[in-house]
């Protein structure tokens, strides 16, 4: 798993590809923690370049959007079936707000 951080038109974008799993997740979990603790106001997960998303995974995802609190508002990008289908099966696209590209959640934002 690796991970890019950008600013992109006023929102901090954490850019994830590979295999978040029960190995890769707590380093996923750090970099998100990094983040959040510089309190930007909108912190936007991509996942699209995401090949697996294990429950671990998911977890971290949920502790994100709860460390964040009202502080940061949390997008999360997620088309493929690799990740999509699980946030929607698990009922966690209706904890985060769910686009399928990094434009449409930029777009959201405006």
């Amino acid at each position: 798993m690796t991970t890019t951080v950008e600013a992109q038109d006023g929102a901090t974008v954490l850019t994830v590809s590979g295999e978040v799993d029960l190995a890769t997740a707590p380093a996923l979990e750090n970099t998100i923690e990094a983040i959040l603790s510089s309190k930007p106001g909108v912190l936007i997960i991509d996942l699209n370049a995401v090949s697996f998303l294990a429950s671990a995974g998911m977890a971290t995802l949920v502790a994100a959007h709860q460390r964040a609190g009202e502080a940061t508002t949390i997008a999360v990008v997620a088309d493929g079936p690799a990740t999509s289908r699980q946030l929607k099966m698990t009922s966690l696209d209706q904890v985060f707000a769910l686009h399928s590209t990094l434009a449409e959640a930029l777009a959201s934002l405006r």
